[in-house]
């Protein structure tokens, strides 16, 4: 990927990141409506791991602030996939999974920008 791909990547990882990290209570308002099944929730925080790699490699992140997102990576195995239709806003709350992974989230963050309190992404509007 060319450098300005990578730097929009960066970001986005970042923003999804903040997200993830972000109390319940805001991350359900941030949801507001909407209604995510939290199995595509799941793939889409995959696929951030797994470009976080790439990244990592090509020094838009420090391989040194990597582990917690390789921990988010186990949490999501963690996540049941027979719930995996239920909607993410239920399962912010009921499954322990989501608190571990706003854990990591933070500890990404803080390592990363020296702090979690980070800025929302946008959402967009359909």
């Amino acid at each position: 990927m060319n450098d300005l791909g990578d730097a929009h990547m960066r970001i986005w990882t970042l923003r999804i990141t903040a997200l993830l990290a972000a109390d319940a209570q805001d991350q359900l308002a941030w949801l507001g409506e909407r209604q995510w099944d939290t199995e595509s929730v799941v793939e889409e925080l995959e696929l951030l791991c797994r470009v976080s790699e790439g990244l990592a490699e090509r020094g838009f992140f420090e391989s040194r602030n990597l582990p917690d997102l390789r921990a988010i990576g186990r949490c999501l195995t963690e996540i049941d996939t027979a719930r995996g239709a239920d909607l993410w806003n239920e399962a912010l709350i009921t499954d322990p999974a989501w608190s571990e992974i706003r854990m990591y989230a933070r500890q990404f963050l803080l390592a990363t920008l020296g702090g979690w309190h980070q800025p929302l992404p946008r959402r967009r509007m359909k």
